[in-house]
């Protein structure tokens, strides 16, 4: 285990791909930073299209052994978000505010009874990357924060100074989450259930049935109020065709790695708020059912 010298500035809880990938950053630019982690790894290193990197930073499988901080960075898969309380309990000070990293809209109802509302930032995050082995995270392009204006965004924009990754404050933050989850609603489903990587939303068949996915979602979003067109679809596209084909989604990775799946803060709300605005999504429905289905399935391992 690496132990700082200097008081921590940022702890970061999850030790997935985007735990450690913010982590690895935010250390490699000089903040003092704790990675959470449930087992404990010697150290984390980070491969980016530049190079690879392993800074110094302090690794702790210990909730009791911490202190409060002043930024705690939550990137847990959202199903694994009252996994935290303990954590919680030990980082979480008066002055702290708890960034939640994760997919999905309604990000701060997962606190609910844990922090206070006021020192909840919830924050969308645009990163390919995935967790190869305990420690270690390949990063296949640059990835952009996205948070909501207000009193916190101008002290998260200078954490992540020097980082490399961007951070962009914005006046609709639901309207942003909704954005983030057009994306998600095809991409996660279609890699996962195929088993294959961003290669096969190119073929003609499939890429149609991401759009009609993408259009469901759409409709739901703008009955909810989010402000979005359907230019929003062809943003997404031209997206994917600047992404790595070899590239993933997270739960590709998930079920890659035989751990759970995020489909019901991805599909699940899709299908929750169509039914409060009586929107048909069958496209959406049906991958939600399947995808449940797999989830208590054996996963197979990746080659």
């Amino acid at each position: 285990m690496l132990e700082h010298r200097r008081e921590p500035e940022v702890a970061v809880i999850g030790g997935g791909a985007i735990g450690g990938y913010t982590a690895a950053l935010l250390a490699e630019a000089g903040r003092a930073v704790t990675l959470c982690v449930r087992s404990p790894v010697e150290r984390l290193r980070l491969r980016t299209p530049d190079g690879s990197i392993s800074p110094e930073l302090a690794i702790s499988s210990e909730p009791a052994a911490q202190r409060p901080v002043p930024w705690l960075l939550v990137t847990t898969k959202a199903q694994d978000t009252p996994g935290v309380a303990e954590w919680l309990r030990h980082l979480v000070g008066p002055e702290t505010v708890v960034a939640l990293l994760q997919n999905g809209v309604d990000h701060a109802e997962r606190l609910d009874g844990l922090v206070e509302p006021a020192a909840i930032l919830p924050t969308v995050v645009y990163a390919p990357v995935e967790r190869v082995a305990p420690g270690e995270v390949v990063s296949h392009a640059d990835g952009q924060l996205v948070i909501p204006e207000g009193v916190h965004a101008a002290r998260f924009r200078e954490l992540f100074d020097g980082t490399g990754l961007a951070v962009q404050a914005v006046p609709d933050f639901r309207a942003a989450a909704w954005r983030k989850l057009l994306s998600n609603v095809a991409a996660n489903p279609l890699t996962a259930l195929t088993m294959r990587r961003m290669e096969v939303i190119t073929e003609p068949e499939v890429g149609a049935m991401a759009t009609e996915l993408m259009r469901e979602a759409l409709r739901v979003a703008r009955a909810d109020g989010a402000e979005l067109t359907e230019r929003e679809l062809d943003r997404i596209r031209r997206m994917w065709g600047r992404m790595d084909p070899a590239g993933g989604s997270s739960m590709l990775y998930d079920r890659l790695a035989g751990r759970p799946l995020e489909h019901e803060f991805i599909l699940g709300p899709i299908v929750r708020y169509a039914e409060r605005y009586g929107i048909e999504v069958p496209l959406a429905r049906t991958m939600l059912t399947l995808l449940r289905a797999l989830d208590v399935a054996p996963a197979p391992q990746d080659s």
